[in-house]
């Protein structure tokens, strides 16, 4: 258990710290290859791992593709500016109208989508509408907040959920059915407390006027028309796979590359340069750090985590349903959400999936909500503030964590009553 542990500890450090450039996935890959060299994990467990991990990165390489061919077209501007316009300059409005945004686009292009591609275009404008720092910085926190917290409706929203699905073979229908009404008090209970805790930081106006017209970032109108159309009929395809047990990646990932040679055929995109900006270490920091936490799983941490499970559900369902939650929450905050998501699948799997359903859910809520708590929690969050810091915005961990802390628990157990 202690070389395991010490082997997860240093890779995740180096993961979090990114020394001279270092990138995530290298170090997740540097750290899989010690844990084998020491003997924590072995090659059938590398084998298990790429089985449970191969569908969920191949579809998320799929969905960063199409939301950065309509980034490219202009699609997500488009929608900002919309969005701030029906505001009619109600800066509280704007905040909610933003959120709502936000939203939508975490549901249906994942919440690393939003942090990478939503959040420099809402930066942008906000700096366009000069604002003042304290409010950029209430809607740079409460946009960061709802990529995460609303990322839990679709089996597509999050890469912990498509783990998740497979591990347990999922359906795309079932999982929406169930996951409807917790993403819905999600969706309300962040947007309510976000406004309350931000409410003296929102301007009561805001000049829209100043803004372009919409329809005037659009950068190829013939794809702009034909996404939708596109957008549409992918959403059918993960419904028909769904009925006839078809991976999720087939239909991103393939999408995808469809969707790139039709947007490369009426010149609005560079396929090279697409292909090449996609994020290909998340792959391997997905396969890199799940081979080192299965070091985790051998040294019998799952076995723990699903005897403090069993404790929990003789206090009832209900309990044992809100418990679960936190107790993902809280270990997703400390050692971020992609190992957590698999170390809680495998224990709930040895506490039995049968009947303890609901647990599986409030396992993705906990691992989905509670990394926002702290600026390690997940994948999401490093990538919002490392795309931050690009563009000159640096926020603290105690700036990060004065609002995490304090807006998380509440927002997770209402989410998480959904599923009583």
């Amino acid at each position: 258990m202690l070389l395991a542990t010490l082997v997860f500890l240093i890779t995740l450090i180096f993961v979090i710290w990114q020394p001279k450039g270092l990138q995530i996935g290298t170090t997740a890959i540097v750290g899989a290859v010690v844990a084998l060299i020491v003997g924590v994990v072995d090659a059938n467990d590398v084998f298990s791992v790429i089985d449970i991990v191969w569908d969920a990165t191949l579809a998320f390489i799929g969905i960063i593709i199409i939301s950065m061919i309509l980034d490219e077209i202009g699609f997500f501007e488009y929608a900002a500016i919309k969005m701030a316009k029906f505001s009619r300059g109600n800066g509280h409005l704007m905040f909610v109208y933003i959120l709502l945004l936000g939203a939508l686009v975490a549901a249906f292009f994942a919440n690393d989508g939003a942090a990478l591609i939503l959040t420099p275009i809402l930066l942008a404008k906000m700096k366009y509408l000069k604002m003042k720092p304290l409010a950029i910085f209430a809607f740079l926190m409460a946009g960061g907040f709802i990529g995460d917290s609303a990322s839990n409706p679709l089996v597509i929203s999050n890469l912990t959920n498509i783990v998740t699905v497979g591990y347990f073979d999922i359906g795309f229908v079932e999982y929406a059915k169930n996951m409807f009404l917790p993403n819905l008090l999600s969706i309300f209970a962040s947007i309510t407390i976000l406004w309350i805790y931000f409410r003296k930081d929102i301007p009561l106006s805001v000049d829209v006027s100043t803004l372009p017209e919409a329809s005037s970032v659009i950068k190829n109108q013939t794809m702009f028309m034909f996404s939708w159309f596109f957008l549409a009929l992918l959403m059918v395809g993960y419904f028909i796979g769904d009925m006839y047990n078809l991976p999720v990646s087939v239909f991103a990932l393939g999408g995808a590359l469809v969707f790139l040679y039709i947007a490369n055929r009426y010149k609005a995109v560079k396929p090279i340069m697409t292909i090449k900006a996609a994020p290909w270490q998340v792959v391997w920091f997905s396969i890199g750090l799940y081979v080192v936490v299965y070091g985790l799983k051998n040294a019998g941490f799952t076995d723990v985590i699903a005897s403090w499970i069993v404790g929990l559900k003789t206090y009832g369902d209900s309990i044992a349903v809100i418990g679960t939650g936190f107790l993902s929450a809280i270990i997703s905050s400390v050692m971020n959400n992609m190992p957590t998501i698999m170390v809680m699948d495998i224990a709930i799997d040895k506490v039995g999936y049968v009947g303890n359903e609901a647990l599986v859910y409030a396992n993705i809520l906990g691992s989905n909500l509670g990394p926002k708590m702290t600026p390690i929690g997940s994948l999401a969050t490093l990538l919002w503030l490392h795309v931050l810091e690009k563009k000159g915005v640096k926020i603290t961990w105690a700036e990060y964590m004065k609002v995490g802390l304090v807006i998380t628990p509440p927002v997770l157990l209402v989410a998480l009553i959904g599923l009583i």
